[in-house]
């Protein structure tokens, strides 16, 4: 991994670099997503199969394209009854935090007859999208199910693509099963964005979409934003971490390749005050690749988007990584909890050398879905939040309203917006009469 001095050309030409990751840089895809979700939106069902069949080379058909109770029960039989168990752990740690994040309906009574408020219920229906590719991630389903259940969606329906054999990951339908899901179907890419967002003959139409994907899912989601709402644009993933001269470079190295083995785009970033620490980690980083699974991945990630930066302070480097603001956050100094207080832009924020990455991306609770691409300036992560609306409440009693009704006729007059001000007006045309 390169080693860089932090300066003001060397954190642009980063934040240069890591944007060009985003979905939004890609659009010489959008043509091709584009007509595909057209043609799913004009000819549904036909579409779908055939596209899946160019696609995944699966014939699908009216009969085989939902998931039945049988492959739920054969992948019962199949799943490693040890994996099963974790995932009922995970599940119990996922729903537990989700729980805490529910809102309820508000009211606010005051004088003379007025009442505001807020009433909060949850969508009717999401579809969740889990990709089928280069891995299959049990984990995400979990992530992105559970928020919606606990929410109280009442209907969630899945997509996900076949393999070659027509058939779904079993690991993928154990764990939809477990959190809740009865309705699958064996679909993906963009056509599946499209069936979800408009509806086909055999996939429902969905209230939302979520769920990660490839640069066509992606896109697929962005252009049907506003026929359905969608979570976000997914970029590829990204850690940053934080140290000082106390953290161990072993764990540090192999936290940074905990992401950058995801694909080729995926980025994986030290700020460090150490530039000792940053040497270490990078002979560190050198051991671990030559001997992981994914070598050839991690090789093209860290060489395209891995980055070892020296900060001249705690100040800098903090600084550099709210810049960054990074999917996946690390704090691995002396003080950390301290730092955590100084960090406005993070996806997640783990603390301290036991709290790593994976930690968050299976088992402790919290959701891994999360902003990418230096969106979490602005973007939070999934949770119970993204499967509700709101409505606002207004009452006012007569003697409420008369009490404000000059005020608000004068406000639509200085807008012009005379209906506006003749809608108050007549409620009290009587009164103006009887003055007379």
């Amino acid at each position: 991994m390169r080693i860089v001095k932090i300066n003001e050309a060397s954190r642009k030409n980063l934040l240069d670099e890591l944007l060009k990751r985003s979905p939004n840089h890609f659009g010489e895809y959008t043509e091709r997503v584009n007509t595909i979700i057209e043609e799913v939106k004009r000819d549904g069902d036909e579409a779908l199969f055939s596209y899946t069949e160019r696609f995944d080379g699966v014939k699908l058909s009216a009969d085989t394209i939902q998931v039945t109770k049988e492959e739920i029960d054969e992948a019962y039989d199949l799943v490693d009854p040890k994996l099963l168990e974790v995932i009922r752990k995970a599940l119990v740690n996922i729903r537990s935090f989700h729980e805490k994040q529910r809102r309820y309906s508000w009211f606010d009574s005051q004088d003379k007859g007025v009442i505001l408020g807020q009433k909060i219920g949850a969508l009717a229906s999401c579809g969740v999208y889990v990709p089928g590719g280069k891995a299959v991630y049990p984990s995400s389903v979990l992530m992105n199910i559970v928020p919606a259940k606990v929410a109280g969606v009442e209907r969630i329906v899945m997509t996900t693509p076949p393999g070659k054999d027509g058939k779904v990951s079993v690991n993928t339908l154990v764990a939809a099963h477990e959190a809740g899901v009865r309705e699958i179907y064996k679909v993906g890419g963009a056509q599946a964005i499209a069936a979800l967002a408009f509806g086909t003959e055999s996939v429902p139409k969905v209230d939302k979409i979520v769920g990660p994907g490839n640069i066509y899912v992606a896109l697929a989601k962005k252009a049907v934003y506003g026929f359905v709402s969608i979570d976000s644009i997914a970029g590829p993933s990204e850690i940053l971490i934080l140290a000082d001269e106390t953290a161990n470079p072993r764990y540090v190295a192999a936290d940074l390749l905990s992401q950058a083995e995801h694909d080729e785009m995926a980025s994986a970033i030290l700020v460090t005050t150490s530039e000792e620490l940053a040497r270490r980690v990078s002979e560190e980083v050198g051991t671990f690749v030559q001997r992981l699974s994914r070598k050839s991945i991690l090789e093209k990630s860290l060489e395209n988007y891995g980055y070892l930066l020296v900060a001249d302070n705690m100040e800098e480097a903090i600084a550099t990584a709210n810049e960054i603001a990074s999917e996946h956050l690390e704090i691995v100094t002396r003080d950390p909890f301290q730092v955590m207080t100084k960090i406005r832009n993070a996806g997640a924020i783990f603390i301290g050398e036991y709290a790593s990455e994976p930690l968050g991306d299976y088992f402790a609770g919290p959701n891994h879905v999360l902003p990418t691409n230096g969106t979490a300036r602005f973007f939070s992560p999934l949770s119970v939040d993204d499967f509700v609306k709101k409505s606002s409440i207004v009452y006012y009693s007569k003697e409420a309203l008369e009490e404000v009704h000059e005020d608000i006729i004068r406000f639509a007059t200085a807008e012009q917006l005379t209906a506006h001000a003749n809608s108050i007006a007549v409620r009290f045309e009587d009164d103006r009469r009887s003055d007379e």
